[in-house]
C-alpha cells in the first residue's frame, strides 16, 4: 500500500459516523441499492441496514453486499429485528412518510445518533415500520409529484445530517471505528489481493502497521505462498 494510500483510507476512517445510519425496508432495485451505500459512504456513514422479506437470497448477494466495499450491510429478515438492533444501539428511528404528524426533514437533530427508515420503491415504508419510528419526516415539494426516488431522499437526508454533524464538529477525530474494524478495512482496502487469498483460504487477518504494512509472522506468510522476504522484495520493485 502506498503512503498516499494509507493516508486516504486513514481520512476516511477517521470521519466515519458510526451513530448515522439508513435502514432500506425492502428496497430492492439494484441501481437505488448501490446509489443509497454510494452515498452512505460519501457521507461517512460505515454500516446500513437492509430488510429482505420478500426478496431472494439471489438478490440481496447480487446487490445490496456488493455495492461498495467500503460500507458495512447488515442483513435482517424483517423490520422488527433491523428496528430493535437499532434501538439498542440507542438510535432515534426516523421514518421518511407523509402524514399529520410529519416535520420538515431539516427540523430534526441529526447529530443524536440517527435510523433514518427509507421504504420499498412502489409502495414505500410499511405500517409495521411506520409504528416503530420516533418520527415522520417529509421533504418538501412544490410539484405535481407526491415523493422522490429512493435514493435521491436518502441522499439529501443524508446530506443534512452531514452540514449538522460538519457543524458540531462530529467530523474531526477521535476515530469512532472500533480498532479491529478498522484493520479489517486497512487491510481489505489497501491489500485487496491478500485480502481475497485470505477469505478464500480461511487465513485471520493481519495488522496492518502504521505505514499501512502488513504485520504477520512466517506461518501466515508461507500459507499465503508468499514469505515476508519475497513480499519486502515486491514492494520496493513497485514504482
Amino acid at each position: 500500500m502506498t503512503p498516499e494510500r494509507y493516508q486516504r483510507i486513514r481520512a476516511m476512517l477517521d470521519a466515519r459516523q458510526t451513530d448515522l445510519t439508513i435502514c432500506m425496508e425492502n428496497v430492492h432495485k439494484p441501481h437505488n441499492l448501490s446509489a443509497i451505500v454510494r452515498t452512505c459512504d460519501a457521507a461517512g456513514v460505515d454500516h446500513v441496514h437492509a430488510v429482505w422479506e420478500n426478496y431472494k437470497d439471489e438478490l440481496r448477494r447480487g446487490t445490496a453486499t456488493g455495492s461498495q466495499n467500503w460500507v458495512k450491510v447488515h442483513n435482517h429478515e424483517n423490520i422488527q429485528d433491523a428496528v430493535a438492533a437499532l434501538r439498542n444501539s440507542g438510535m432515534q428511528i426516523l421514518a421518511t412518510n407523509l402524514s399529520d404528524s410529519a416535520v420538515d426533514f431539516r427540523q430534526i437533530d441529526y447529530t443524536k445518533p440517527t435510523a433514518i427508515l427509507m421504504g420499498q420503491e412502489k409502495f414505500g415504508i410499511s405500517d409495521e415500520a411506520l409504528a416503530l419510528a420516533d418520527q415522520d419526516i417529509i421533504i418538501p415539494m412544490v410539484g405535481m409529484v407526491q415523493s422522490l426516488n429512493v435514493s435521491v431522499a436518502s441522499a439529501l437526508i443524508l446530506y443534512e445530517a452531514q452540514r449538522q454533524r460538519e457543524l458540531a464538529g462530529m467530523y474531526q477525530g477521535p476515530c469512532k471505528v472500533s480498532p479491529e474494524e478498522q484493520n479489517r478495512i486497512m487491510f481489505e482496502g489497501g491489500h485487496p489481493i491478500f485480502a481475497k487469498a485470505c477469505k478464500r483460504k480461511g487465513l485471520p487477518i493481519p495488522q496492518v502497521d502504521e505505514q499501512g504494512q502488513i504485520v504477520a509472522d512466517d506461518e501466515w506468510w508461507a500459507k499465503m505462498q508468499m514469505n515476508k522476504e519475497a513480499w519486502d522484495q515486491f514492494q520496493s520493485m513497485k514504482p
